[in-house]
């Protein structure tokens, strides 16, 4: 709690900037120097080409880079108790039973939980050094790594940004991407129907919290289960915040980066959609109040929820009167940095994070929702 861990705090950047009260900086970086190499090599490709970025372009990158570093926070905790582990993923020694859980529900899942991560990591290296590289504040949220880790073996025992051990996991994206007469932008009011309508109701564990939680067996498979909801959750997120906030941007490079970034968590989101139809059900031994439904049985199934139809199912799209498009959903930019903001918070990702944690996040969404073009 009091340290990071060694690979970690090896690779960190410790320079930070205080403005208007919010902690800024560089975080994470892999390698001693990385940003300040990668701030030089992208000041001589980017200032002739592009010039110096607007204050709403910087502040629109500055939350994804902070949208960043949490979901390197939580794809680091899966990793290092789930995923594959090698020295291009930091951390962790790994979780025979809890890795085992994955597998059944697919054998490659330790292979995707570990690409997954290692894009998240270069994705807010990229970002915060693309910053830099403009003169603008990165981002470091290292004074909040605060939250405690999971006890169970594998884990390491460093401060953490994100929470996954209370989780209240929202599972309307499926029913979102599955339905054929409903988007959540046009529909704005109408509420989709929860595809895991227990894991909305509680707080939940998606990593062991420590041994006793890998057993019984199927206790842990509803771990497991939970994380791979989580993953699609998370994944679905970043794959609307990108088209949204790109809306805003100013800068033809600016915009070239959000596209080239953003259709990566598309990616990683269509994995994760495609693994929720594997997913055993199965009523968690320890709480009865957890349970995973066949998912092709009624209410779901049929034409439009069967779990092997991943690819989105069109629906109306910017107005009722063009014809039905298969889309990324939503895509309004209005308010769309704090609804991610809020829609995390809902999650239970944050809880035990302090005022000043919620602040900083509110005042970077803020800062991006206010931008123009």
């Amino acid at each position: 709690m009091n340290k990071t861990t060694d690979t970690l705090k090896s690779a960190v950047d410790r320079r930070k900037f205080v403005k208007n009260g919010l902690v800024t900086g560089a975080a994470v970086a892999a390698g001693a120097g990385l940003l300040s190499d990668a701030s030089s090599l992208f000041a001589e490709m980017t200032t002739e080409r592009s010039g110096p970025i607007s204050k709403g372009d910087a502040a629109i990158l500055r939350f994804l880079a902070a949208a960043e570093i949490i979901e390197t926070d939580l794809w680091l905790q899966y990793n290092e108790l789930g995923g594959i582990q090698d020295d291009e993923v930091p951390g962790g020694s790994g979780n025979e039973a809890y890795t085992e859980a994955f597998e059944t529900i697919d054998d490659d899942m330790p292979d995707y939980i570990h690409d997954n991560t290692d894009d998240e990591i270069t994705h807010f290296q990229f970002i915060n050094a693309y910053l830099e590289a403009k003169g603008a504040q990165p981002v470091n949220l290292d004074q909040f790594r605060t939250l405690p880790s999971s006890q169970a073996d594998g884990a390491q025992q460093i401060g953490r940004l994100t929470n996954l051990m209370e989780l209240t996991v929202d599972s309307s994206w499926y029913t979102r991407y599955h339905m054929d007469d409903k988007n959540p932008d046009l529909d704005p009011t109408f509420k989709f129907p929860q595809a895991i309508p227990s894991l909305s109701k509680g707080k939940f564990p998606a990593i062991p919290r420590d041994n006793s939680d890998l057993t019984p067996g199927d206790h842990l498979q509803a771990i497991a289960n939970t994380a791979a909801v989580h993953f699609a959750f998370i994944e679905q997120g970043g794959t609307s915040l990108y088209p949204s906030l790109a809306q805003r941007v100013s800068n033809v490079e600016v915009l070239r980066i959000l596209l080239s970034i953003g259709p990566t968590e598309t990616a990683h989101f269509q994995i994760w959609h495609d693994q929720i139809g594997n997913v055993p059900p199965l009523t968690d031994p320890t709480n009865p109040d957890l349970v995973f439904p066949d998912l092709n049985a009624p209410p779901f199934g049929g034409e439009t929820f069967e779990t092997s139809l991943i690819m989105p199912e069109p629906c109306p799209f910017l107005s009722r009167k063009f014809p039905r498009c298969s889309i990324i959903r939503p895509t309004e930019t209005r308010g769309a940095a704090m609804g991610a903001v809020k829609a995390l918070t809902a999650d239970g990702l944050f809880r035990g994070q302090s005022a000043e944690f919620f602040h900083l996040l509110q005042e970077l969404a803020t800062q991006a929702d206010a931008a123009r073009r």
